[in-house]
């Protein structure tokens, strides 16, 4: 008897030990076992990862979200950021320390026909419930962003006076959706958002020794090239931007489309790179899932799966790729109720089905879309004669701006020329203009002769960085706008009340 169960025993071992070999086989990684009182282990559910740390070993998360528009016809950049902030309190991070800037005209908006409640899904709950109003209105302003970002509280202007305080061992989000050009991201209050300006920022975060390692997202159109040819390796940052530097982003889940909207909605609710991270947060384990895998997943959904056939960009990464394969909850947090989520399904969710393809419109004509539905369900007479009205306002003043940027490169370079050096692309890896300050300057005297760009005007940016790399003087260039634009006057565009006014 005694002998049987010996060999029991001897077996009973050796099927354990079969098992833990197999399970790490299985998984790909080699397991750290918890240690039965027998003194036979058996594999935990977590593994020698970084996820095993305790907190003051992590640092803190902290995330920084910004919208950078105003108006109900850029309702999705608002509930991009709402939606942002819900992922991020599920995955544990504190209100406070997480930074939100919006101009939060939209939950209150007389055209919200949910007041009070925003959607960045179809189908999906509120998310503007909770979501801190740290600097709203007139203080959504780039100035903030800059001191917010430096914990440099001396240097605000209104707001909560909430920073990023962060330490050395910390961990730093900064997720932004809005507008954008070559070079420059949108505000609603200007000025710009300048890509080097940003990047002094962040490198002035770097030099203070203030984080461990960033991770940035960034929804605009030619977002890649706020980064492309100027961001370093060496600040512990990684950047993802939801286009390359010559190419819009799109919005989604807009009236008319596939999947659409509620039917009273007539503006986009999400735009298209934005719900395809968010979307993938929200359906796996994010102590499981790596910064690469998320990358490979919101590429190919924002690539609507590389056919491209109902609009989609291409997504890019900047800045130190090394950190590519850490796990996403360092720096999004971790919800409980995903720990169960299949490891090995890491394709895109996108709420109709996993990898369907989605419609999707450039971001520049959202604003478009949105008048033509009020018109299309509008039954007042005379309130589809105003919003006719607008429409031909702004596709107007689309006409003027693309006229006066034409006109200039004329008069500057002469007809053969001209748009040939406006329109041209540098070589890959260098940056859109060697002169940041004149490419400010430029756009300073066209706006001045020439009326605002608007967020439809910001894709002409390549055109005054073009005009700052062939050497054209300050002199040259005012006298181009004013011959262009003489008898226009300035015009500008008012988004509070959907004008322009001269």
């Amino acid at each position: 008897m005694a002998k049987q169960v010996s060999v029991f025993v001897k077996n009973r071992s050796l099927f354990f030990l079969v098992l833990m070999l197999f399970e790490a086989i299985h998984v790909g990684r080699a397991g750290r076992f918890n240690q039965w009182e027998s003194g036979i282990g058996l594999p935990s559910e977590r593994d020698d990862e970084p996820e095993d740390l305790d907190e003051k070993q992590l640092g803190t998360r902290w995330a920084v979200l910004v919208a950078g528009s105003a108006g109900y016809d850029n309702y999705r950049h608002q509930a991009d950021v709402c939606h942002a902030y819900q992922v991020l309190r599920k995955g544990g991070l504190k209100e406070e320390n997480i930074v939100v800037f919006m101009y939060d005209d939209i939950a209150m908006h007389e055209l919200n026909p949910r007041p009070g409640l925003i959607i960045n899904n179809p189908q999906g709950p509120d998310v503007y419930a909770g979501v801190p109003k740290d600097y709203t209105g007139e203080h959504v302003t780039a100035a903030n962003l800059y001191a917010v970002l430096l914990g440099n509280r001396n240097a605000l202007s209104g707001g909560s006076g909430k920073v990023i305080d962060s330490k050395p061992n910390d961990r730093i989000f900064i997720y932004y959706s809005d507008h954008g050009g070559p070079g420059v991201l949108g505000m609603p209050n200007l000025p710009y958002l300048y890509a080097m300006d940003f990047l002094d920022a962040l490198k002035k975060k770097h030099a203070e020794g203030s984080y461990k390692e960033m991770v940035i997202y960034v929804e605009a159109c030619e977002s890649g090239s706020i980064f492309l040819g100027i961001m370093p390796e060496d600040l512990n940052i990684y950047v993802m931007t939801a286009s390359n530097a010559q190419e819009s982003s799109w919005g989604t889940y807009c009236p008319g489309m596939e999947p659409p909207p509620p039917p009273e909605f007539i503006t986009c609710l999400g735009d298209l790179f934005s719900v395809a991270w968010m979307e993938d947060s929200e359906t796996h384990n994010l102590k499981r899932e790596t910064v690469e895998q998320q990358y490979e997943a919101v590429k190919e959904r924002t690539s609507n799966f590389n056919s491209y056939v109902f609009g989609g960009s291409h997504v890019m990464e900047y800045g130190n790729t090394s950190m590519k394969p850490e796990k996403l909850y360092l720096y999004q947090g971790f919800d409980p109720a995903t720990v169960n989520l299949p490891l090995n399904d890491l394709s895109p969710h996108t709420g109709t089905g996993t990898g369907t393809g989605m419609e999707a419109i450039d971001q520049r004509d959202a604003d478009i879309l949105f008048l033509w539905q009020m018109y299309k369900n509008s039954e007042d007479g005379s309130k589809k004669i105003e919003i006719l009205k607008q429409i031909t306002e702004k596709m107007r003043h689309r006409i003027h701006l693309d006229g006066s940027i034409d006109m200039i490169g004329t008069l500057l370079y002469g007809p053969a020329k001209g748009p040939a050096i406006l329109k041209s692309v540098r070589e890959p890896g260098l940056p859109l203009v060697d002169d940041w300050q004149c490419l400010k300057s430029m756009v300073r005297l066209f706006e001045t002769h020439c009326g605002s760009l608007t967020q439809y005007g910001m894709k002409h940016m390549r055109a005054f960085a073009n005009i700052c790399n062939s050497g054209v003087s300050q002199t040259l260039m005012e006298e181009a706008c004013v011959a262009a634009c003489s008898g226009h006057g300035p015009i500008q565009w008012h988004p509070s009340n959907q004008r322009y006014s001269a």
